[in-house]
């Protein structure tokens, strides 16, 4: 549920927005027809034909989802309503990882469910109660999604869940008109960026505390969270997808000499008190600063450089350009080598039904097109690894890239390793770890101690 824990971009209109249909020529949005009730649907509802009609019915979709982003997800709904006749409420809860659970033993399960973690979704799987996807959602997540990403949704040998939104994890922020005022390059490898990071240290900033990184772990019980982040991306880039999936699946411990060069890597930042903590302190500073606020010393001058994926970019607030010749913009953590491909981590949402009614399936398969992917993003706040999604319609230069590099045919996607592992790990040891690293305790500790949580 990370992606949850700051405010969304504000919405952006996109006018003149043409949803490429689940009924169009081009065999987008799902060609297999889901079953309606029969009747006939309102002038200009084509693209939302293969729906079928259902008067009368309802649906409760229920997620981590709220604010802003859950009355923008209500609106990318509307128009599936007036074409289907479908009732659709949305309830959003802060507490849905212990709530979903508590609904589906009490025999209260929701119709649809947007699950925020691979996780989790087999945890509730487990429980007997989800149901697998039709067949309109898995043609639909054929033609519009990686395997990869289907395979997030599966479970065994069923696939039960299709994605939804996702983001893109492992940008650096910085500012540009910094790097021109002095001479810095955007780093095309680790080394590039150390060396970089050495040199930025050396000549100083504008800010009276300044220290080339800002680095925040707060967020809550999930303090810790943005330290496993980093710790993905340098295990992908350095050790390769095979080796991350081991990492994933317990079959690479975390005081493997793979995992612990990724620690020791970021441990040449976090630990280094002439690399950080820019105008908030020393290392033991990273735990207590919240993740939100961390990256905003850039523009007191303070620091330069801030980890963070995607999503930041709501941080910045309304006054402050996010582009490329603006006030702030973002590279992707370099590869090892700068001809290796595109590597990424990310994280993302999947939509599971406790139930096989018409109207559950119809906004089941609707939720997995390319026609909701191109409406959802339009109205602003979020991106998606849909294929059908045009980036056009992204709110903002970074969503717009993202997005690009998420359909890249040559990008090597990683799901969030935490989210993918056992909870014991990946939502608990793995984070506390993360603190503890940055706080004093000896690295072979701390990773001893994530190794003896694994179940």
């Amino acid at each position: 549920m990370k992606r949850r824990f700051i405010g969304p971009v504000a919405a952006t209109a996109a006018a003149g927005l043409v949803l490429a249909g689940c009924s169009s020529d081009d065999g987008g949005g799902g060609a297999t027809e889901t079953p309606g009730t029969g009747g006939s649907q309102p002038a200009g509802c084509e693209d939302y034909a293969a729906y079928g009609t259902h008067d009368g019915a309802a649906v409760e979709l229920y997620g981590t989802i709220s604010g802003v982003e859950a009355e923008q997800l209500t609106e990318s709904i509307v128009p599936f309503e007036e074409c289907t006749g479908i009732d659709v409420t949305y309830n959003g809860s802060d507490e849905f990882e212990t709530e979903i659970n508590i609904r589906v033993e009490g025999g209260n399960a929701p119709d649809l469910a947007i699950i925020p973690q691979p996780g989790l979704l087999q945890r509730v799987v487990g429980t007997g109660e989800v149901v697998a996807a039709p067949e309109a959602v898995e043609a639909n997540v054929d033609e519009f999604w990686s395997e990869d990403w289907k395979n997030y949704g599966t479970v065994g040998e069923t696939f039960y869940a299709a994605p939804l939104m996702a983001s893109v994890k492992g940008y650096v922020w910085y500012s540009p008109s910094e790097f021109e005022e002095n001479g810095y390059e955007v780093p095309t490898t680790w080394d590039e960026l150390m060396e970089l990071t050495a040199t930025m240290a050396e000549n100083g900033g504008s800010g009276d505390n300044y220290k080339p990184w800002c680095i925040g772990f707060e967020s809550g019980t999930a303090t810790g969270w943005p330290g496993t982040d980093w710790i993905e991306d340098l295990v992908l880039r350095q050790q390769g997808p095979e080796a991350y999936d081991q990492w994933v699946a317990g079959e690479l411990e975390f005081s493997s000499p793979e995992i612990t060069e990724a620690f020791e890597s970021f441990g040449a930042i976090a630990t280094n008190p002439d690399y950080i903590n820019g105008g908030l302190g020393d290392a033991a500073s990273i735990v207590d600063t919240a993740f939100q606020e961390a990256g905003l010393q850039i523009l007191d001058g303070n620091c330069s450089l801030h980890h963070q994926a995607s999503f930041y970019e709501a941080q910045w607030g309304e006054d402050v350009t996010v582009a490329e010749d603006g006030d702030i913009w973002a590279f992707l953590t370099p590869n090892v080598n700068a001809d290796d491909p595109a590597a990424v981590t990310g994280g993302g949402e999947f939509v599971a039904a406790f139930n096989e009614e018409d109207a559950t399936q119809a906004l089941q398969a609707y939720l997995s097109s390319d026609t909701w992917a191109n409406n959802r993003v339009s109205i602003g706040g979020v991106i998606s690894a849909n294929k059908g999604l045009d980036p056009a319609n992204a709110g903002s230069d970074l969503g717009r890239e993202s997005i690009e590099i998420l359909q890249g045919e040559d990008t090597i996607f990683r799901f969030d390793a935490s989210d993918l592992m056992p909870a014991e790990v990946g939502a608990s040891a793995f984070w506390t770890g993360m603190n503890d690293y940055v706080t004093g305790t000896q690295l072979s500790t701390v990773l001893t101690d994530i190794d003896n949580a694994w179940p």
